[in-house]
């Protein structure tokens, strides 16, 4: 009933955003940050390793950190919920899709409109000059050897364009997706805990724009009230039986 009734709202919408979370990407392979079984989180303190202070003061720490997350990334394949949400879009039934992910997996399912609110890693920045490069002239040798990725101009360390622990969101994105939500009247919640601020923050602007919340998270969130449709359930499951019901009916 939940999946026909989720279906129904988003055929009804006339405008769908949809907000996912580590949640979505798990089913890839891609481990999340906050579980208390597997999260990373768990096994190192973020402060050490993935904080802006971290990063001035012992670059070598995060990249020793982000490396093994990095091949796991590139290994990794969208899910049948990464599909499914890019066929949506292609059907006109979703708009816009905000990710707290970084692994770029609904542009590689074929979703275009795509704000990664937490940043991305195919492009690095120079600390000292601000010079932008492509990721893709330094992840092998960084996969293979460990070298830590150098300004090919001035020879300051590179960045990763991720977003780290202290660091501000990219002010761009972050207005998109303001935007979106809105001008949203369905906003869809998937494989997120909302327990990152200020992206958390983003369901209750929508609900108090007038939008309905579906929700898909196999652990409780703080709006899960406020839900017109909860789904615990794994979102690999669950978005591709949505998309089927919207599309093929």
């Amino acid at each position: 009933m939940s999946i026909a009734l989720a279906a129904e709202l988003i055929k009804n919408s006339q405008h769908t955003v949809v907000l996912t979370g580590a949640g979505i990407s798990t089913p890839s392979g891609i481990p999340d940050f906050r579980s208390n079984k597997d999260g990373l989180w768990n096994r190192v303190n973020p402060m050490e390793v993935a904080s802006l202070t971290a990063f001035r003061l012992h670059p070598e720490k995060f990249f020793a950190w982000i490396q093994p997350l990095l091949i796991t990334i590139l290994q990794a394949e969208p899910n049948a919920a990464h599909f499914a949400l890019a066929r949506l879009e292609q059907a006109g039934m979703v708009h816009a899709t905000i990710t707290q992910n970084i692994d770029g997996l609904h542009q590689k399912a074929g979703s275009n409109i795509v704000y990664e609110i937490h940043g991305a890693l195919d492009t690095l920045t120079c600390g000292a000059c601000y010079l932008q490069h492509q990721a893709d002239d330094f992840v092998q040798s960084f996969i293979h050897n460990g070298s830590i990725p150098l300004c090919t101009s001035c020879g300051n360390i590179l960045k990763p364009n991720v977003i780290l622990f202290e660091e501000q969101l990219p002010i761009r994105v972050w207005q998109q997706s303001e935007k979106a939500i809105r001008e949203c009247d369905l906003l869809l919640v998937a494989g997120s805990s909302l327990e990152v601020i200020p992206v958390a923050g983003l369901p209750m602007g929508a609900i108090n724009a007038g939008a309905k919340l579906i929700i898909i998270n196999q652990s409780p969130t703080y709006i899960d009230e406020r839900a017109d449709v909860l789904l615990d359930k794994d979102v690999a499951e669950v978005i591709p039986l949505i998309a089927d019901e919207i599309l093929n009916n």
